[in-house]
C-alpha cells in the first residue's frame, strides 16, 4: 500500500470500522482537521439538499470525477443508471469496488483526454471537486478535453466553494500572496495527512461564482444554474449546472 496515498488508507481504514480523520495541509503551514470520513460513505437519504437537487440533472451515461468511495457510483446502479467512477487513489478505488461499484477505475482528471470520444452525457464533480482543475490555465485544457468525450447535450455538475466568504486572517493572507504571485486568490497548494501517511502536494482551485463564469468563457460550456448549500452565506458551498453550447465560441 502506498505510503502516499493518505486519502485513500483514510477511507479503507474507515471502511473497515477503525477511526477515520483527514488533515488537510496547505503549503503556508495551515492545517484543517476534518470529522472524518462519513461524507464519501452516505447513502443518497443522508446528502446535502443542494446535492439532491442537482442529481436531477445527471442524465445518461454518467462520469464520476473524484468517486472517492463510491456514493454516486452506488447510488446510481441503484437507480439503474450507467455510471463509471475515477480517482487517482488506488485504494479508494479497491474500497468502491469492494462496496460493490461495478465500474470505478484509477485516473486523474488530468487523464480523462484518453476516454472514448462522445462517451458520457453528464459529468459530476461533487465534493468541491471543482477544485481538481488546479488552476485556470489547466481549467480550459480540460473542459476542451470534456467537450471531446461528452455528448452535444452534455452536464457537468460541479461543486466549488466560494472563497472569499471567510474572515479567517490566514485566509486572507494567502488570498494576497497568491495575488502577489499571479495566482488566483483561491488556488491552494495542499496536501492530505492521515495517521503516518503524507500524501502528494497538489494544487486545488476554490472560486466564487462570477470567477466560475469567467474561467468559462470561450471553453463551449456555460453556467445554467447555481445551487447553493442550505449553508451557503457561511460555508461558500454551491453547485453550478454547466451546460454544453451547441457550436463552441
Amino acid at each position: 500500500m502506498a505510503d502516499d496515498d493518505a486519502y485513500g488508507h483514510e477511507i479503507l481504514n474507515h471502511f473497515r470500522g477503525k477511526p477515520s480523520f483527514e488533515v488537510v495541509e496547505r503549503d503556508d503551514g495551515y492545517v484543517n482537521v476534518s470529522r472524518g470520513a462519513d461524507s464519501y460513505f452516505s447513502d443518497y437519504n443522508k446528502w446535502e439538499s443542494h446535492e439532491k437537487s442537482a442529481m436531477l440533472y445527471a442524465k445518461g451515461r454518467c462520469l464520476d470525477i473524484g468517486c472517492g468511495a463510491g456514493r454516486v457510483l452506488l447510488h446510481m446502479q441503484k437507480t439503474g443508471q450507467y455510471a463509471m467512477g475515477i480517482d487517482s487513489s488506488p485504494l479508494a478505488i479497491k474500497v468502491c469496488r469492494l462496496r460493490g461499484a461495478r465500474n470505478a477505475r484509477v485516473m486523474s482528471i488530468n487523464e480523462i483526454g484518453g476516454l472514448q470520444k462522445g462517451s458520457f452525457e453528464s459529468i459530476i464533480m461533487f465534493g468541491n471537486n471543482f477544485g481538481l482543475f488546479s488552476s485556470m490555465a489547466n481549467a480550459r485544457k480540460l473542459l476542451d478535453a470534456m467537450r471531446k468525450l461528452t455528448s452535444a447535450s452534455a452536464t457537468i455538475i460541479a461543486e466549488s466553494r466560494d472563497p472569499y466568504l471567510t474572515e479567517n486572517p490566514a485566509h486572507l493572507k494567502y488570498h494576497s500572496r497568491n495575488r502577489k504571485a499571479g495566482r488566483m486568490p483561491g488556488q491552494l497548494r495542499i496536501r492530505i495527512r492521515y495517521m503516518q501517511y503524507k500524501g502528494r502536494w497538489f494544487d486545488y482551485l476554490l472560486v466564487s461564482k462570477s470567477e466560475m463564469k469567467d474561467m468559462l468563457r470561450g471553453t463551449g460550456w456555460y453556467v445554467k444554474k447555481f445551487i447553493d448549500s442550505k449553508g451557503y452565506r457561511k460555508n461558500g458551498i454551491y453547485i453550478a449546472i454547466i451546460r454544453k453550447v451547441a457550436k463552441a465560441p
